[in-house]
């Protein structure tokens, strides 16, 4: 029986296991804030210099007490029951850090593979594709298709978000898009399509390396508005009034900007790339290879508000339903509890 299956097929009802002290880097904001939910310990290495492998706790996203900064010098004393990796050098890292302990086999550990693959995608091969002591944790369906990692057991454990409330209004005529540097990412995120949409409909920008934007892709400051690096509450807030929802990206596993923006209660437009087409019904917008359809459903939802408003309430049920928090700290629940037996 596969890890999958296994969890699959797991029982729902008895007493919950014990809470386990579980390591984990911070490295992608989103998801660990979806993480960090659950009645586990997790404990977040932090430096001084908050660098890639010590960021400690998040400074934009309001995290609960059981997310705890270790600095990595005291890590080796720490009781720790799981590691939850995240890059391909964490697995030396966590050995070093841990005192010699080493991920998968002094200490149980799994990978969470966040992103598509890249290169030659049909042959691409997983970093720990020769381990058979780790299990790799996918966030879609999609990447455990392309991912090839040979002797790893796999599994899925699917999005799960903090539901922000229905938040919609749609007052500002304009789309909403986030993307996070826009233009060190260029194609793989579709800032190059920015342009096409925005002589359908003005855009307003939102993300981190946002503000050179407009510039950059000769767009007037009403075509394209740049809003950079705003807080989670504000940037829900905003992205709330816009009348829609735009996702142009190309090649990410499955942004969750689209599932935040779908949970306010926002119509959403996107390229069926990745997961992406796995994740809106059509009553909820629209997903297309097509970019002109997209430009299309642009002027027609800008101009159509009780329509744009009826979408949105269908992306929010849709959300509700696939990527709860409440399921998605269920299925971690259980396969930590798999892993850790």
């Amino acid at each position: 029986m596969t890890l999958q299956q296994q969890l699959t097929t797991a029982q729902h009802d008895g007493p919950p296991a014990p809470s386990l002290r579980i390591l984990l880097w911070h490295v992608h904001g989103s998801w660990t804030t979806s993480f960090v939910q659950g009645r586990h310990r997790c404990l977040l290495p932090a430096d001084a210099d908050r660098g890639p492998d010590g960021r400690g706790r998040a400074d934009t996203w309001t995290w609960p007490a059981n997310a705890v900064e270790v600095a990595p010098e005291h890590l080796a004393a720490e009781p720790v029951d799981a590691v939850v990796l995240q890059r391909p050098h964490e697995l030396e890292l966590a050995q070093r850090w841990l005192g010699g302990r080493r991920p998968g086999r002094d200490v149980p550990a799994v990978y969470v593979e966040h992103n598509a693959p890249q290169g030659d995608v049909p042959r691409t091969r997983h970093p720990l594709a020769e381990r058979s002591d780790i299990p790799v944790v996918h966030v879609t369906h999609f990447n455990e298709l392309f991912w090839d990692c040979g002797r790893a057991p796999t599994a899925v454990v699917e999005h799960g978000v903090v539901d922000p409330g229905h938040r919609y209004t749609g007052e500002v005529e304009r789309a909403g898009v986030v993307i996070n540097e826009p233009l060190r990412r260029g194609r793989v995120t579709g800032t190059d399509l920015l342009p096409r949409f925005a002589g359908a409909a003005p855009l307003d920008l939102f993300g981190m390396g946002v503000a050179d934007a407009p510039a950059a892709l000769g767009l007037s400051a009403e075509q394209l508005r740049p809003y950079d690096d705003l807080p989670q509450h504000r940037l829900h807030a905003e992205l709330a009034r816009r009348r829609v929802y735009l996702h142009p990206l190309r090649w990410t596993s499955l942004g969750l900007s689209l599932i935040e923006a779908m949970l306010l209660g926002m119509p959403v437009l996107a390229l069926a790339a990745t997961e992406a087409r796995e994740a809106i019904p059509p009553d909820a917008g629209l997903a297309t290879t097509g970019v002109d359809a997209l430009c299309r459903a642009l002027r027609e939802l800008l101009c159509d508000p009780a329509r744009a408003a009826e979408c949105g309430r269908a992306a929010r049920a849709a959300a509700l339903r696939r990527y709860s928090i409440d399921r998605f700290l269920g299925d971690w629940d259980r396969l930590l509890q798999e892993v850790t037996r």
